[in-house]
């Protein structure tokens, strides 16, 4: 008991701090996926409240996510809001069906330069998607095209209201200076009530402004935390639930892999996606929309002391108790307030020190990146994010194809002369007898060919060559092929062949399938180490 109330007592600062700053963005964000304020709070409480019991992270905050509204707006904007929870049902089931099949582990081998790509899309998605209540525009005929949105927006430029533009611009410089000036104080717990207020004079005309609101747009808004869901199917619901289950399960394990490195602790991949499978179920059978990991809101549950999941426990517990008693003040946010929180949302979703840093060190990188934001906005966020992976994929093949070595050259009477290493080798001037030739890394059907080449082209001169193997880390049966064709266009010039530092682990697949290694070994020329080969030689000579 001693303990509960330890734990109760170190992390309710953190609980209290990421609730208030929840609440708002939930409502936001759930408006931004086409759904209600209340189906946001109901997936705040329930979605952070079962991720706290059964995940593996004692610090990630579940809720509506920036990452996830612009797949669910689209979805909702075809079927209505009305059909979000039965995507969330499935979404959550796909969910732990990638937990049974252990997909996470695969998921995290994604490069970050195509996760930081499809967050820059999903930003940019955020942020234009607001152009209605940012201008101020009522009314406007929605299509399934983003772009066809942005367009239908722009198309009535003479009926933005720029003093709701201004409106929007103020609360969104103040947002920016709250984060540069005092970044532990969260802007929207400060200005959300001066949107209730300023709302509610514009609704009972105190101020000569009229502001679209959340009560003007979707009712009496009245706190629930439970809404009948309406069931349904369909292959359009199948397939933005793989996507969903992709993207929540990405942003959920790598919010909670940057939660590692600021606590210096490990959180338990396994339960985290279960605990968000489980948690999407619950969340769409209350009525909720879809749910993952929150980065912001995470980041400001370490920053507040939180030191165990009770924070986000307290977090949800408090979501509720706050919505009971101030929702229906909620009514009055103005929408173009609601708009600047959430292009504040998505200019902190871009990750600029990422980018600088791709741009600096990984150049190729940051041009994928760019690609998958482009994609991402454009076409289709799994897409992208499947181009991404694909072209970084080729990439990499192509720098792995280039062969790996390491050369050493020497003479009998005076030791090693030269060497080099890396990707294109160059022929060295002096003279000596021995060269030591070291396979790096792989040796398989990728790079076998590049090795080949370079005994064809080069490495003529020389009197003994030792193949140095013991760098090998992985060969497969076109590795060994590549090695017996080095083997016989070696010896067929004349060169005496040498092998050294054959792995125990490869040992079986030389045995039975290189015929260059059984007619080297019959010879006596195979060692266990290079000092050995060169002893050898030297009792030759």
């Amino acid at each position: 008991m001693n303990i509960i109330r330890k734990k109760f007592k170190s992390n309710l600062k953190s609980g209290l701090t990421v609730a208030l700053i929840s609440l708002p963005l939930a409502v936001s964000l759930a408006v931004s996926s086409g759904s209600t304020p209340v189906a946001g709070i109901i997936t705040a409480v329930w979605a952070g409240l079962v991720a706290a019991v059964f995940g593996g992270s004692h610090y990630n905050i579940l809720g509506p996510t920036g990452a996830l509204s612009g797949i669910v707006a689209t979805y909702a904007l075809i079927h209505g809001s009305g059909s979000l929870p039965m995507l969330t049902i499935c979404a959550g089931i796909i969910i732990l069906l990638a937990y049974f099949m252990r997909v996470e582990r695969y998921l995290m081998l994604i490069p970050s330069s195509v996760i930081h790509g499809f967050t820059l899309g999903v930003a940019v998605i955020i942020g234009l998607g607001q152009l209605n209540f940012i201008l101020g525009l009522q009314n406007m005929p929605l299509h399934e095209s983003f772009f066809a949105n942005i367009f239908e927006s722009v198309k009535h430029y003479s009926e933005i209201s720029w003093m709701v533009f201004g409106i929007f611009a103020v609360f969104l410089a103040i947002l920016l200076l709250l984060k540069k000036f005092t970044p532990t104080v969260p802007g929207a717990i400060v200005l959300v009530p001066f949107g209730i207020l300023l709302g509610y004079m514009s609704e009972t005309n105190l101020i000569p402004i009229a502001l679209q609101t959340l009560g003007s747009k979707f009712g009496n808004i009245s706190f629930r935390l439970f809404e009948m869901p309406h069931f349904g199917f369909s292959l359009l619901l199948l397939k933005t639930s793989a996507v969903v289950a992709l993207v929540a399960i990405l942003e959920t394990l790598l919010s909670a892999k940057i939660a590692d490195g600021m606590t210096h602790t490990r959180h338990n991949e396994r339960k985290e996606v279960f605990g968000l499978g489980v948690a999407n179920i619950v969340s769409g059978l209350v009525g909720g929309i879809p749910a993952t990991a929150a980065l912001a809101r995470t980041s400001l549950n370490i920053k507040t002391g939180a030191n165990h999941r009770t924070s986000a426990l307290i977090s949800g517990v408090s979501i509720a108790i706050i919505s009971f008693v101030l929702l229906r003040y909620f009514k009055y946010i103005p929408l173009t307030v609601i708009g600047a929180i959430l292009v504040f949302v998505a200019i902190q979703m871009i990750e600029k020190e990422h980018f600088n840093k791709l741009w600096q060190y990984e150049r190729t990188g940051y041009f994928i990146a760019l690609l998958v934001a482009g994609v991402t906005v454009v076409y289709d966020p799994v897409f992208g994010i499947l181009l991404g992976v694909v072209v970084s994929l080729l990439i990499f093949v192509d720098r792995i194809s280039h062969g790996h070595y390491k050369v050493r050259i020497s003479k009998m009477d005076e030791g090693m002369i030269d060497r080099e290493f890396g990707e294109n080798i160059k022929v060295s001037n002096k003279k000596a007898q021995v060269l030591q030739y070291s396979f790096r890394g792989k040796l398989c059907y990728i790079n076998g060919r590049a090795h080949v080449e370079r005994f064809e082209g080069h490495l003529k001169k020389y009197k003994t060559i030792i193949l140095r193997l013991g760098e090998i880390h992985f060969i497969d049966t076109d590795g060994i092929e590549a090695l017996d064709e080095i083997i016989d266009l070696v010896e067929a010039r004349g060169q005496q062949v040498l092998l050294s530092g054959v792995e125990q682990k490869n040992l079986f697949l030389f045995e039975k399938l290189s015929k260059g290694y059984k007619k080297l070994k019959t010879k006596g020329y195979i060692f266990k180490k290079v000092e050995n080969a060169l002893a050898f030689l030297l009792k030759q000579k």
